[in-house]
């Protein structure tokens, strides 16, 4: 069997700075970390090549030091890891980053492709459908658990609000899991020291058959016309009474801030 996983190198903060001219995120100089949702999906695909004998590759979209990310998935259990990396892929949004992981993933041998349900960087949830798109498999989301392989099937456990489903499905298939979904397991120093031994593949641009125009910022139909920061104001308006008037206070300002109409309809 074999499991492709698709990994990214997120910011380590929520204070982002974007660019005013692109409208896009600012990651220099930010530390980084491996998204959550990802790292879950890696540990179910490491459970399954314990049991199954499943051969694990995974794949990352990003600048040449996400080469760093990728030698601690080594120290993890990874059999292969692929950095997809070229300067013309910058600045895209989902629908052209789909576009080039389906791109990497046609050149490779899969059963099951798993991406983490999003990322918290983006927070769309996008790129793992939009790429069993590409590729023209099915896909299942919001996955809590793997419960099963077999008969080139999957049966798997996917989170709903307030219950969930089990689902089987045929392979070749694209799941998304949650980081609730398992906890990663620790590196060891064996494998933290082998990990530096291993080789990466790096593919360009020039290594996948994809057109120029569906890449990178051209690429890119999502346009960001203006970003801003929220302004926070510390001024406070502090009165006293009881408990009945505190709380007519506060519907006469919510009735003055038009956030409630007249009547106290909202």
């Amino acid at each position: 069997m074999d499991i492709i996983v698709l990994l990214k190198q997120v910011p380590d903060t929520t204070e982002m700075k974007v660019d005013k001219e692109t409208g896009t995120l600012i990651r220099k100089g930010v530390p980084t970390i491996i998204n959550p949702d990802d790292l879950a999906g890696l540990e179910l695909a490491l459970r399954l090549k314990e049991t199954k004998g499943a051969n694990v590759t995974c794949v990352t979209m990003g600048p040449p030091n996400a080469e760093n990310m990728l030698r601690e998935l080594y120290a993890r259990g990874a059999d292969k890891c692929v950095l997809v990396t070229d300067r013309r892929f910058g600045g895209a949004d989902t629908w052209a980053t789909s576009n080039t992981l389906g791109a990497v993933i046609e050149t490779m041998k899969y059963d099951l492709v798993i991406a983490g349900r999003q990322a918290i960087d983006g927070d769309t949830a996008q790129v793992g459908p939009q790429t069993a798109e590409k590729l023209g498999i099915s896909q299942i989301t919001y996955v809590e658990d793997i419960l099963d392989v077999y008969d080139n099937k999957i049966k798997v456990k996917k989170s709903l609000e307030d219950t969930y489903q089990v689902i089987e499905g045929e392979l070749p298939v694209l799941i998304t899991t949650l980081s609730s979904s398992s906890k990663p397991r620790y590196m060891n120093v064996y494998d933290i020291n082998h990990a530096f031994e291993k080789d990466i593949k790096v593919m360009g641009f020039d290594d996948i058959d994809i057109d120029i125009e569906d890449i990178g910022l051209k690429g890119s139909p999502t346009k960001v016309k203006k970003t801003f920061a929220k302004e926070v104001y510390n001024e406070l308006d502090l009165f006293e009474g009881s408990s009945k008037e505190a709380a007519h206070r506060i519907f006469e300002q919510l009735l003055d801030n038009n956030y409630i109409g007249k009547g106290g309809n909202k």
